[in-house]
């Protein structure tokens, strides 16, 4: 097994442990070259129990043997000391307190719950985007009561914001700021967690509200896509997209589809006249995030895959491709109200989720924002 740059195996702890997204952290974790899993945390039900006792596993691959007989503990952060990094798939009605506790015990926490990106002091990472926000982190470490040295917190986005950011991001490097964005979304239940949507509203359905989704998505896009600014007393502040000023319209639905979400998305540019299609196409083809030139382990060969078929992306053919550590784009057309139109498809559950939080961890250790003792 491949050893992370320092030549050290990386101790790391799971936070809701027995829950959806922690199953996806286990089973991206437990073959990971540079991370260990070495503490799992649950609720009080589950603690004490072994992991296999524990768990109502839900993945399509069996429990990891290395995580089967470990022993769950509460989520405290005595029990994680040991930890560089902590990834959390606490649900949004824990994840706030325990987080915040977690980073007072000076531990790096990256976190897939809603709780803290809103927050000044917080990057909100699409590990395949913004890296760059990862700047912020000494001064929220600066920022606490008393100053920290190693912990802070840094949240991946909602699962569909993940997904057309990416796009966007190499669009508007390619050919400069977007004004407008429309996107509706076509989300798997799964997003919705477990046991999820009742399935007498959903098979044979579409649900076309999600509570909080479109709101999320609209003010998301403006913190990941925007940068971070000076202020005039020193501190350091998210633009949200000041510079360039977006309008971003998002309508959200649920739909019958286990995993992977669909989106639909129109944009106009600034520039004018706009790209052609065709440059769309080898713009989105060529976009390469820095998560991929300095070697983080997780990424995928193509950060956005390109499909030439007039019926792709689908979700049965295509959320699987490259574990679900990238987009798929397809339909890429003239917008005849914006300028052009495409189709997103993100697995919501790996790039949507677990995989982003564990990239930006690698990440992190790559530009010494975790160190590795």
């Amino acid at each position: 097994m491949s050893k992370n740059p320092d030549g050290k195996q990386i101790k790391v702890g799971i936070l809701g442990a027995t829950g959806t997204v922690g199953q996806r952290f286990i089973t991206l974790l437990a073959k990971h070259p540079w991370f260990t899993i070495h503490v799992l945390g649950a609720s009080s039900r589950s603690a004490g129990k072994t992991y296999a006792k524990a768990v109502m596993w839900k993945q399509t691959t069996p429990i990891p043997p290395v995580v089967r007989d470990m022993i769950v503990h509460e989520c405290h952060s005595d029990h994680f000391a040991e930890c560089a990094i902590i990834f959390s798939g606490l649900d949004a009605d824990a994840a706030g307190e325990i987080e915040s506790a977690f980073r007072s015990a000076d531990l790096a926490i990256f976190s897939n719950a809603k709780n803290y990106r809103r927050d000044p002091s917080v990057p909100l990472i699409v590990p395949l985007v913004n890296d760059s926000h990862l700047s912020i982190i000494p001064q929220q470490r600066a920022l606490q009561n008393p100053p920290l040295k190693k912990g802070f917190i840094v949240t991946n986005a909602n699962c569909s914001t993940t997904g057309y950011v990416i796009p966007l991001r190499a669009l508007e490097r390619a050919f400069g700021p977007i004004e407008s964005c429309l996107v509706t979304t076509m989300q798997a239940i799964s997003g919705a967690g477990y046991p999820g949507v009742p399935s007498l509203d959903i098979i044979d359905n579409v649900v076309p509200y999600i509570g909080g989704e479109e709101e999320k998505m609209e003010w998301e896009t403006l913190k990941i896509l925007g940068g971070i600014a000076d202020g005039d007393d020193g501190v350091k502040t998210f633009d949200m997209h000041a510079r360039h000023p977006l309008r971003v319209s998002a309508s959200c639905n649920r739909v019958p589809v286990i995993d992977g979400h669909t989106m639909c998305v129109s944009v106009r540019f600034q520039q004018r006249p706009p790209p052609s299609p065709q440059q769309v196409r080898e713009a989105l083809v060529a976009y390469t995030p820095e998560a991929q030139s300095i070697g983080c382990p997780s990424v995928p060969v193509h950060a956005i895959f390109v499909h030439e078929e007039p019926d792709r992306p689908q979700p049965r053919l295509d959320r699987y491709y490259q574990d679900g550590a990238g987009v798929s784009v397809g339909r890429v057309r003239q917008c005849p109200v914006l300028d052009i139109k495409f189709v997103v498809l993100a697995n919501n559950i790996s790039i949507g989720a677990a995989t982003s939080s564990i990239i930006n961890a690698e990440l992190a250790v790559l530009k010494g924002v975790v160190k590795v003792e």
